[in-house]
């Protein structure tokens, strides 16, 4: 997809250095947009930085400081796509998870991005233009054992971003919830995922399992982040985008179990819930 308009969006991307944030860069300066990367370390960004013809610049950003994501907006200027993308995976069972680790499973992946989306919301109400892209997961709809913490933050901004599709609509504004499955990004790497510290030898079979398979997935699962990328541009041009985007073939699948059982549970226990009527 080519941006159509004579003046190039501008888009403000967490997480840019590497997976889906650089896909994403690509994709959008072959889109001939700009963008402005906010990542951890920007010494990483150098190299694109360089050879970007001034269409890329940087702005550090960690998700955890309030006062510095302040400033890294500010520092962007004009933001038309806000792509809140940065995360990362911890396993764990929900026994086995701290109190802190949740918290900060929920710092990054939740109040962080919100707090990103409530600062840029602003100019975008101002011009009644804008979009808001949430990198959530597949995890976003559904959970299985041992990675109850990242889907609880990846559901929250889920839904607080589906409650915000509906406030912005009328004023002009877009809301995209991607939720991939399993891509060859950074995200199971053995030096990137977070193990909890405790482990509890009874969720060995549950949670255990996952804890200790997930790694042995890095580098070969089934989907590519930069089609991820180019897809997520394709539906950025549709005349009515949808609010949700489901990206890769265990992201499909698993999302139509977890509505059809969601749906059995309601057939057998309707009778029960509309009995509630006095």
């Amino acid at each position: 997809m080519t941006n159509a308009s004579d003046t190039p969006r501008r888009w403000f991307i967490t997480g840019a250095n590497s997976g889906f944030g650089l896909a994403l860069v690509h994709a959008a300066l072959s889109a001939g947009d700009e963008v402005v990367a906010a990542v951890r370390r920007p010494e990483t960004m150098a190299d694109l930085v360089a050879a970007s013809g001034g269409r890329v610049s940087v702005v550090e950003l960690d998700l955890g400081d309030r006062d510095r994501l302040r400033a890294a907006v500010e520092a962007a200027g004009r933001i038309d796509i806000l792509v809140n993308n940065a995360g990362f995976g911890i396993v764990g069972a929900i026994e086995e998870t701290s109190e802190a680790e949740l918290r900060n499973a929920m710092e990054v992946m939740f109040f962080g991005p919100l707090e990103l989306t409530r600062l840029v919301l602003p100019q975008m109400r101002a011009r009644r233009a804008g979009t808001v892209v949430q990198l959530t997961s597949m995890g976003g709809m559904l959970a299985f054992p041992g990675v109850g913490a990242y889907c609880a933050a990846k559901g929250a901004l889920e839904l607080a971003s589906e409650a915000l599709a509906g406030e912005v609509a009328p004023l002009g504004i877009n809301v995209l919830i991607v939720e991939p499955g399993a891509f060859r990004t950074g995200f199971a790497a053995p030096a990137a995922l977070q193990a909890v510290d405790a482990r509890i030898a009874d969720y060995d079979g549950t949670a255990g399992a996952t804890r200790d398979g997930l790694p042995t997935s890095h580098g070969a699962q089934e989907g590519d982040p930069v089609k991820a990328a180019a897809a997520v541009l394709e539906v950025l041009g549709w005349k009515e985008p949808p609010l949700r985007l489901a990206l890769g073939n265990d992201a499909v699948d698993e999302i139509r179990r977890k509505l059809a059982s969601v749906g059995a549970d309601l057939d057998a226990t309707e009778h029960l819930g509309r009995a509630m009527s006095a």
